[in-house]
């Protein structure tokens, strides 16, 4: 499918508010990961590599979309995961047993480990028990990965004022960015507690019309709490419009709130990128179900 931008209907005529639905481009490689891996799948075919390895944790969109992406090109995949406890655990855990399903095979390493995963010496020990292989960052952002991203934008987004995304590893944004058209503000809404994705995405762009909003992340990477999670719910009932709690919800429930808080010059046309990411709601709910709290809920 491709993706096209639907208008949220918000009680407020002093914005326009649009989602460009890029979660609808893949059952599995959905949203940004979709745009990621399209060149370098391209580079991994021309180099006559026949084997992906990527990095990712329990419930990783990345590590899923590397697994189904590979099955649809007729490559085999390798998962590095953080956590050799999830060893015994792959039935459990939805991301994992689909990876699997696909044909991924796992490396489960330690957390100590796997903060080792860049270093050339690990890469070494991996390429002597797997052999060659195409190696994949953890989230995918290369240079690659940000020139796929680039293309998310098109020429019907240019009247757009402001364009927000979420912030992983800072690919995604790299690419907007530069895509971006003068007059435009591109607003980053971090999934991660910390200012220190800025010196990342400046490698990729030469561009100064970014921001990174970072009062979001609500604790950290994959954490939530029940306000959050009544927003992606309330969300759902109004607009029937799924999103998932790492990303596109703390990016969304930023941009409302900023909204409410008249933060955008009046007359503002907003456009927010769906990044995918939805596999990981079952994930997040068996979590949330084991600690009594309310659940994600994509029903009427």
């Amino acid at each position: 499918m491709k993706s096209y931008n639907q208008k949220i209907a918000i009680q407020n005529p002093d914005y326009s508010l649009y989602i460009k639905r890029e979660d609808l481009l893949h059952p599995y490689v959905s949203g940004n990961k979709f745009r990621k891996l399209h060149y370098n799948l391209q580079k991994a075919k021309a180099d006559d590599q026949t084997t992906l390895l990527t990095f990712g944790g329990a419930f990783s969109n990345h590590i899923l979309a590397v697994a189904a992406a590979g099955k649809e090109n007729g490559m085999k995949t390798i998962g590095v995961i953080r956590g050799e406890e999830l060893r015994s655990k792959i039935l459990e855990n939805p991301t994992l047993k689909m990876a699997q399903e696909f044909g991924m095979v796992f490396e489960f390493v330690s957390r100590e480990v796997y903060r080792s995963k860049q270093e050339t010496d690990f890469i070494q020990t991996l390429q002597q028990r797997y052999g060659k292989f195409y190696l994949l960052p953890e989230g995918g952002t290369n240079a690659l990965a940000v020139q796929g991203c680039e293309e998310i934008l098109v020429e019907a987004d240019a009247d757009f004022d402001f364009v927000c995304c979420a912030v992983g590893t800072g690919g995604t944004i790299s690419g907007i960015i530069n895509s971006s058209k003068v007059g435009q503000q591109v607003l980053g809404f971090p999934a991660l507690k910390g200012d220190f994705l800025t010196e990342d995405i400046r490698k990729f762009v030469t561009q100064s019309n970014w921001q990174l909003m970072t009062d979001y992340h609500f604790g950290g990477y994959a954490k939530v709490n029940e306000p959050l999670i009544e927003f992606i719910n309330d969300f759902y009932q109004k607009f029937q419009l799924p999103l998932d709690p790492v990303y596109t919800g703390k990016m969304a429930f930023g941009v409302l709130d900023l909204i409410e808080k008249k933060k955008f010059p009046k007359g503002s046309k907003i456009l927010m990128i769906h990044t995918g990411g939805l596999q990981g709601v079952s994930g997040m709910n068996a979590l949330l179900k084991q600690k009594n709290q309310i659940e994600i809920q994509f029903y009427d």
